[in-house]
């Protein structure tokens, strides 16, 4: 076992299918399990060596249970699993309606200060972007089932753009919401 957790892919790991979709009731059950075994709390008194090693353990677990958690990371490692390394991808290119769309809600959102109820219009833009992601990644599943890697890369920096874009809602409404009461 102790091999297997430092040598075996995240979704060996977990023992789920090498998909996108992923049934997160079994893999946290597996977290809790592989944790009750692993945990440095265990060792407390144990060698220097299998401190650790537990300590290499966990940190393996967390990892991947990380990674598989975040739709973005989670896509990200599929392709890696394949070969594809998304970081080496120098491109930012992607079609033009998507830079568009993105380019519109960046100037909406610098402007959101004037606006009758900012945070009623950060509420739209939340929803807008969940909705976006939720349409990414069923994309990206359909593409990375079907084996079409370069559009399925090309899906990824579009989920990381509308990732971004989430957070940077998230921060604003929390600064308005400070501003305001």
């Amino acid at each position: 076992m102790a091999t297997d957790i430092l040598t075996c892919n995240f979704f060996e790991l977990f023992d789920v299918p090498v998909a996108y979709e992923l049934d997160f009731d079994q893999v946290q059950q597996r977290y809790r399990d592989l944790q009750k075994i692993v945990h440095p709390d265990k060792f407390v008194n144990a060698s220097d060596q299998d401190k650790r090693l537990s300590m290499q353990q966990t940190s393996r677990i967390n990892e991947a249970f990380n990674t598989l958690r975040q739709p973005v990371d989670r896509a990200i490692y599929l392709l890696k699993l394949k070969g594809v390394d998304t970081v080496q991808e120098n491109s930012t290119t992607m079609d033009a309606a998507f830079l568009m769309e993105q380019i519109e809600m960046r100037e909406a959102l610098s402007e959101i200060h004037s606006a009758e109820d900012p945070l009623a219009e950060l509420d739209r833009f939340s929803a807008q972007i969940k909705t976006s992601m939720q349409g990414l990644m069923q994309n990206f599943s359909e593409c990375y089932a079907q084996e079409k890697l370069e559009k399925a890369q090309e899906l990824i920096k579009k989920m990381q753009f509308m990732q971004k874009a989430g957070k940077e809602v998230d921060e604003l409404s929390a600064k308005i919401e400070d501003e305001l009461y």
